[in-house]
Order: C-alpha cells, then structure tokens, then sequence
C-alpha cells in the first residue's frame, strides 16, 4: 500500500487528533539502591513523556479527564496520555529521586519537588518546530527555555553551587519524533513535504535539529542524556485505522510507517555514537523504544497481551485526547491491552518498555 494514497482520509481526521504521538499500577518503589548517584530526573519531549504540562497550555491535546488516570494513585487524571503511569515515571523510582515526575508547568510544586527534577514534555510536540504549532505544543526549544527558567530560579533558592551540582549530577531524557512523522510530515498540511521532498531529507532536518538541541543541553551543564527513538508508528491503532485496507476485521501494522522508525532509529543510533566521544564524563546514550513495543505486538514476551492493535479506550481505533473522554466505553480488562489509547500504550505496556532500559540506565548512573 503506498502512504500517499491514504493521506486524504488521514487529513480529514488528523486535525482532531493533533496531539500524540504513543502493569498493574506499580505503587512501590523500585529504588536501586544508588540514590545519591543521580540528583534529578529531567525530561523533554511529546505526550509520551508529558505528565500533564498540556494542562497549563491553549491546546486541546489534553489527558486531564476522566478516564485517563484511572489507574494511577487515587485514580485521578493528571494530564498523563495513559491509564496510569509513565516510563519517566518508572525511571525516577528506580534511580530513587521519587515515585512520580510532575510537569514543570504545575504552579503547585514546591522547591522540594523541583529539586529532584520534573517533565518538561508537551503532548504533540516534535523535533521539528512546525509539528509542535500544529497542535499548540511546547517547542523543543521552548522546552529548553523553561529549563534555563527553573535554574535561574534554582540558584535564586538555593543558590548556584548546589544548583549546579543538581543539574551535573542529573539525568536527561528526551523522548520525541513520532509527532513529527505522523502528523507532520505525512499529515494534511504539505509544506514540509514540500521543502524535503524525500523522508530521508526530512530525517537529517530534525536530526540537525536534535544535534543542536542536544549541544545546547550540554552547554546547561548537563552530563547523562538518553535520547529515545521513534516507536514503530505503523502500529499505533490509529495509523492502523487510516491506512489499512480492512481496518475492522483486518487489522495490522502498517509496513511502510514502520521501515520509516526504523530507518530514523538507525540514523539517530549512529549520530548520536558521534556525540559520546568526549572524555570529561558526558554520556550520550540511544534508548530503543521500537523493539519492546513491536515485541508485546507480535507477542515475543512472556507478558500477556491479548490485544495489540486496538486501544482500551473506546473503539480502540481512533480515540485519543477529547475523543477518549468520562463517555466513552473503556475494556473490561486494561491488563490486556498493549494501547490505552489509539496513539499511547498502556502503563503496563510502559512498564515493559521501562524494564527494557533498566539496563541501560544501570549502566551509566555511575
């Protein structure tokens, strides 16, 4: 099946949809032991890292209603794209900072809580700036200025010195891209296709991109950063509905979304072996978000997905944000489902993705 072909169809629902994209509720910690070898946990990216900034943004790619949260600690919708919580949720309880990563954005938080670092992520974000205005979403680089502002207010609390012994001994995520692909490049609105005729120009755009957030990042004082890359796209339940033949009874991943993940993923693999040259204690390391979650789909874990191509909330085909909403219709068993969502996994589905990195992270905490 050729994507063009399909983005009619895709266009007339996408601007619905503008945001993103992609266990039983863990409530002990998962705490290794080595709590004093990261400070914080700080976090970049789209609604699969976004706790809940969205809340406080003019944009209707929201997740602060009924049903999501419906699984998380009193039940209450936070802003999370799931059920529950998040793998940057999972990764700041393993490395001992605390049990949940709140959104920066959040007036509430105290000193103490910003001390151990928070999400800067905004659901329907991208690499590229242009997707993050599509849906009202925090550039990559308005990201970045919020983290420049919660330093200067670090060092007006507690001043400079432990301010910068946070921000060096602290962990980076960035979890961004699918946005750009599937609303972006392949969506209803031509122009990047226009200026980057071919998805692998497109690709080395937001690679560029990356590259330069990344340096900046660095330029901050940061020294542990994990970048994540694209997840297979073709397999979230609304790509699915919008580009298959059969989207009721013949559901299955798209192949050509998914060789697009792939051919990105092994692009930003090797740039980013380019970047973890240098010899003053900074790491740069890729997280594969693609294989765990193509593997709870074709069922190569031991976990127990029954289903894999719809999501739990509603039809399961297109929902996502407003359209999953107190009204509609949620499966009986969320245990079962690798999607909460049309476009988000479930929380144990971000568990499993959480365990596939347990590795990595125990490796460069030290």
């Amino acid at each position: 099946m050729m994507m063009s072909s399909t983005l009619t169809t895709y266009g007339t629902i996408v601007v619905l949809l503008v945001l993103l994209i992609i266990v039983p509720s863990q409530q002990h910690s998962l705490s290794n032991g080595k709590n004093s070898l990261i400070s914080a946990v700080f976090v970049f990216g789209d609604s699969t890292v976004d706790p809940g900034n969205n809340n406080y943004l003019p944009t209707v790619a929201r997740g602060n209603f009924p049903p999501y949260g419906k699984d998380f600690k009193n039940h209450t919708p936070t802003g999370r794209f799931t059920n529950g919580r998040l793998v940057t949720d999972f990764i700041a309880s393993f490395v001992g900072v605390k049990e949940n990563l709140p959104p920066y954005l959040d007036p509430s938080l105290t000193i103490e809580d910003l001390m151990t670092g928070v999400s800067f992520a905004s659901a329907g974000a991208g690499y590229d700036p242009f997707t993050s205005k599509l849906s009202g979403a925090l550039t990559s680089s308005q990201q970045l200025d919020l983290f420049r502002e919660y330093k200067r207010k670090m060092v007006l609390s507690i001043g400079k010195e432990r301010t910068d012994e946070i921000i060096k001994r602290a962990g980076y995520i960035l979890s961004s891209g699918t946005n750009d692909f599937a609303f972006n490049y392949y969506g209803p609105v031509l122009l990047q296709r226009t200026l980057y005729p071919s998805i692998h120009t497109y690709q080395t755009f937001l690679w560029h991109n990356i590259q330069n957030f990344l340096q900046e990042l660095l330029d901050e004082g940061a020294m542990k950063i994990g970048v994540v890359g694209a997840p297979p796209v073709g397999c979230l339940p609304a790509i699915i509905t919008l580009n298959s033949k059969d989207p009721i009874s013949g559901r299955q991943c798209i192949e050509p979304f998914n060789s697009v993940s792939r051919d990105y993923n092994k692009l930003l693999e090797n740039n980013l072996k380019t970047l973890n040259t240098r010899d003053n204690g900074t790491r740069i390391v890729y997280a594969d978000i693609y294989n765990p979650i193509i593997n709870m789909v074709q069922g190569n874990f031991q976990t127990d997905f029954q289903e894999v191509h719809r999501g739990c909330c509603g039809s399961g085909l297109l929902e996502a944000d407003f359209l999953c909403n107190k009204n509609s219709v949620v499966c009986p068993d969320v245990s079962k489902y690798v999607f909460w969502d049309a476009f988000h996994p479930t929380e144990k589905a971000y568990y499993v993705i959480f365990k596939s990195f347990e590795s990595i992270i125990r490796q460069n905490i030290e």
